[in-house]
């Protein structure tokens, strides 16, 4: 059973994901530990319902980002977390902690990376004109929303949508995306040389849509 810590700043709905997926038999990873930067996170409460570790690092009581990353990474070791995974964590990671993490570390965005990076994603899609949007799970590397892409999922950018009615849909992709690629690296299905990824096993179903296939 791979060993995840996941990091939160929100309202945790991909935790949320996580925990269900985890739930599943046979699911081939647990979470060991939940950490978030803010005490006021709705994510905690997720933790809290079913019976997970979970604590509060606040990254205003600390005077560097080093720091604060110091103390997260000590939690995470504490728990034996083998693969961190960012799920609404809205803290940009020091080179320190990314390399510390290096090919341990993954992040869900909702575009199509590269397309498309960084803040106020969905506006900047309906500003585009582009016809389609998604998500993007891939591994963390110190510039912000790069890395080798793990998995990403597509949705349709429809004539009526606002950036709301476009984030509830990628949204929707995003919960399903972020399990089925944590159950690819826990099952070693995922090889990496450099930064070029290599995924083997099972592929299929929802193959237009969703790459790998659920």
């Amino acid at each position: 059973m791979l060993k995840l810590g996941v990091l939160i700043s929100g309202r945790g709905s991909n935790l949320q994901s996580l925990i269900e997926a985890c739930a599943q038999p046979g699911f081939p990873a647990e979470i060991a530990v939940v950490l978030s930067n803010r005490p006021d996170a709705v994510g905690l409460r997720r933790a809290a319902e079913v019976g997970l570790p979970h604590f509060v690092v606040d990254h205003k009581a600390f005077t560097s980002r080093e720091a604060f990353e110091r103390v997260l990474d000590a939690r995470l070791r504490a728990h034996g977390v083998e693969l961190v995974c960012n799920a609404g964590f809205m803290r940009i990671l020091t080179e320190w902690f990314v390399r510390a993490w290096w090919n341990q570390s993954i992040n869900i965005h909702p575009s199509l990376l590269p397309a498309f990076p960084g803040l106020h994603v969905h506006e900047q899609v309906l500003a585009s004109g582009a016809r389609v949007s998604g998500c993007t799970v891939h591994y963390v590397r110190t510039e912000m929303d790069a890395g080798p892409i793990l998995g990403q999922a597509v949705v349709p950018v429809l004539p009526a949508d606002t950036p709301d009615a476009l984030a509830a849909r990628v949204l929707k992709a995003e919960h399903r995306l972020y399990p089925n690629v944590v159950k690819l690296i826990a099952g070693g299905h995922v090889a990496i040389e450099g930064e070029r990824i290599t995924l083997t096993g099972p592929s299929d179903g929802d193959a237009q849509l969703f790459s790998p296939g659920l």
